[in-house]
């Protein structure tokens, strides 16, 4: 590895692998690290300018040997819905490791929830981070760490918040429900309200944005935002996922009360009751200082983002079940 190693924690998520195409894109080598051997071999072990290792997220020691011999980390460690009080506690454990082993920077992927509830149409960095939910305070929690390890000289530290993602491989969007269902012709089962305001970043684009942040010293010691392509709908949305599909839209709508009843059987679904307000009074960001800060910042537009995702799926979809695909041909 070279001395300007990134390493990717939480390499095996879509935001990881988006990154890793845009460092691959730069001809930079990397390093990326997970919990699991076999599933970064799978992902990245074709690639001779990738670093695999693996870390015990319980494990201090094993933390640090991660991290040996880095000089940027880009952190993307992803818990369960369930276990947001994980945040903190594992943002303490990596920090701790990297400064011990002289890392000079780290890339935090944030989200909306530390805003809280939106007192503004358009949220800047400005607006005050009061979280309204136990999962906000986590998240909050994790990035004044970071924050603090910046104002102490520990390391420098910076933070991109991103709002709800969708494109390949992005199960957990709101919206994958209603690519699976177009692409097979069935009713997408989807959590509304649906014509309340909402915005999406196309997956892809996030990448691009990330290693750019991270090669800009003025970057750190601040927090960003990345807003999506343009202020949109979730029906929008639907509506030109099934149009794009061919085929007339179907969907189902679960309101707050449904939620908290699937929430009975499923975690995930009793973890969301509690974010349900970014459906009804969405977080819509500003992200002006972050264009001043980088020049440019490319955002792929919702009709594109559609046609590639659903392209995408088809292929995987091909690949999954070759003989049900040669039927319908």
């Amino acid at each position: 590895m070279d001395t300007d190693t990134v390493a990717l924690f939480g390499a095996s998520g879509v935001i990881g692998q988006g990154v890793v195409r845009a460092l691959q894109a730069q001809g930079r080598s990397y390093r990326v690290v997970g919990r699991s051997m076999e599933g970064l071999r799978r992902e990245y072990g074709a690639d001779p300018k990738a670093q695999i290792v693996t870390w015990n997220p319980e494990d201090p020691a094993s933390i640090r040997a991660a991290a040996r011999g880095v000089r940027t980390l880009i952190y993307m460690v992803g818990v369960n819905y369930w276990q947001f009080h994980l945040h903190p506690v594992l943002m303490r454990r990596t920090l701790d490791a990297a400064i011990a082993e002289g890392v000079e920077r780290v890339v935090l992927i944030g989200t909306v929830y530390p805003y809280g509830l939106p007192r503004t149409e358009r949220v800047t960095e400005a607006h005050a981070r009061e979280p309204n939910t136990f999962k906000g305070r986590m998240r909050k929690e994790q990035e004044d760490l970071l924050l603090a390890a910046d104002a102490a000289g520990s390391i420098k530290g910076t933070i991109l918040r991103l709002p709800d993602f969708y494109g390949p491989g992005t199960e957990r969007s709101f919206l994958y429900r209603a690519f699976d269902g177009a692409l097979k012709g069935k009713r997408a089962g989807l959590v509304g309200p649906l014509d309340a305001p909402h915005e999406f970043v196309f997956v892809k684009d996030v990448g691009p944005v990330v290693t750019a942040l991270m090669d800009e010293p003025r970057a750190y010691g601040h927090f960003w935002n990345l807003a999506g392509a343009g202020v949109t709908t979730q029906r929008k949305m639907v509506e030109d996922i099934y149009a794009q599909a061919g085929r007339p839209a179907k969907m189902m709508t679960m309101g707050k009360g449904m939620v908290r009843f699937a929430g009975l059987f499923d975690p995930f679904m009793r973890e969301l009751v509690e974010m349900y307000y970014l459906l009804t009074n969405p977080v819509l960001m500003d992200d002006s200082a972050l264009k001043a800060l980088l020049g440019t910042v490319h955002k792929t537009s919702y009709a594109e983002g559609i046609r590639q995702t659903l392209v995408e799926m088809r292929e995987q979809q091909a690949k999954a079940h070759p003989a049900a695909v040669l039927a319908t041909t």
